[in-house]
């Protein structure tokens, strides 16, 4: 385990904790919607077991988001194996449940009224969108980032550059990595938004509008992306050298400082399960495919586009430093959001 990034979080949340007065124990009540794992807490283990105790006041059951698509591996093994019952046992946690909740959007609203505990993969767009609308939320720790699995694409051979999009009509998901990505290309030809008739649906939508004639170009990621260029679609850019498509883990400030074990018992079940897929990586891979409903070799190679290290670098608070400015210029915020402070490194 990296155990570098963990004690040093461990240190930040306890610290934060230590200056409240007065936190009482709020046991959260959202029922999540999903399914649950139980690992009771034995406490006469070995190493991690042997020294646990419940944390006072701990709640019983502890939800996090649960997201498969396009390709997250890390979040497909873990509920396989139940990592993070296991982790938060050890503090007295006796249920994990999972909420299917895909929208960034539902993910921050579901964060702030405390029916989640933990956003396990969301987007840098929406927790830079929920940060600037008010809501309590920080980035404990990065998921993601796959640059080369956000694409455009296009029926048209011809659209060779950003002077070809002008006028045309592109779908796919707004206020998204998608979307930064077309105004990212869009600007490398000193263009913005406002040069395209941009359509905004679903990545499925988006295909179908695409394949039906209705759209010239749509915005594709993971597996949908994949799928396109494999069946002879052409790809007019993805995101490498545009954006970074960060994609965070997420809690707010008051459960951190509430409950800082669990901000460290999430961090080490995040790091358990990176380490499970770095010595099981086949198994990983065939968990995956078969999850996703896709073959080995194409989540084998879809994997190579992705970076699922833990580890929040300068280069992804500058990246979403960069989303943050582009999220204020296109209206999609009306003030600039302090990225750092939004980070617990």
């Amino acid at each position: 385990m990296k155990a570098t990034k963990i004690i040093a979080l461990s240190l930040a949340v306890l610290l934060a904790a230590a200056s409240l007065t007065g936190c009482g124990g709020t046991r959260m009540n959202g029922d999540g919607g999903g399914e649950s794992q139980t690992v009771e807490a034995s406490g006469g283990g070995e190493n991690k077991n042997e020294t646990a105790e419940p944390q006072a006041h701990a709640p019983e059951t502890i939800h996090i988001t649960f997201v498969s698509s396009p390709l997250n591996i890390p979040s497909i093994v873990e509920r396989n194996h139940g990592i993070f019952a296991e982790n938060f046992a050890e503090i007295g946690v006796k249920n994990v449940e999972y909420a299917d909740l895909t929208s960034g959007a539902d993910q921050t609203q579901a964060l702030a009224s405390g029916d989640i505990q933990f956003l396990y993969c969301v987007g840098a767009t929406s927790v830079l969108l929920s940060a600037a609308n008010g809501a309590d939320i920080k980035i404990i720790s990065m998921y993601s980032r796959s640059p080369e699995a956000f694409c455009l694409f296009s029926g048209d051979d011809a659209i060779q550059s950003p002077e070809d999009l002008r006028g045309k009509v592109v779908a796919g998901p707004q206020g998204t990595i998608l979307h930064e990505l077309l105004a990212a290309y869009l600007a490398s030809g000193g263009m913005t938004i406002q040069d395209v008739e941009f359509v905004n649906t679903s990545i499925p939508n988006a295909l179908a509008a695409l394949s039906g004639g209705s759209a010239d170009c749509a915005l594709l990621a993971g597996a949908a992306a994949y799928n396109a260029q494999k069946s002879g679609i052409h790809l007019v850019t993805n995101g490498a050298g545009l954006v970074e498509a960060a994609i965070c883990c997420a809690a707010t400030q008051k459960f951190i400082d509430e409950y800082p074990d669990m901000t460290v018992k999430f961090l080490e079940a995040q790091q358990d399960v990176l380490d499970y897929i770095d010595a099981n990586h086949t198994q990983a891979i065939e968990e995956t495919a078969a999850f996703l409903d896709l073959d080995a070799s194409a989540v084998e190679e879809m994997a190579a586009y992705y970076d699922f290290s833990m580890e929040i670098r300068d280069s992804d608070v500058a990246s979403m430093e960069s989303t943050a400015a582009f999220m204020l210029d296109s209206g999609m915020i009306e003030e600039p959001v302090d990225v750092a402070a939004l980070v617990i490194r």
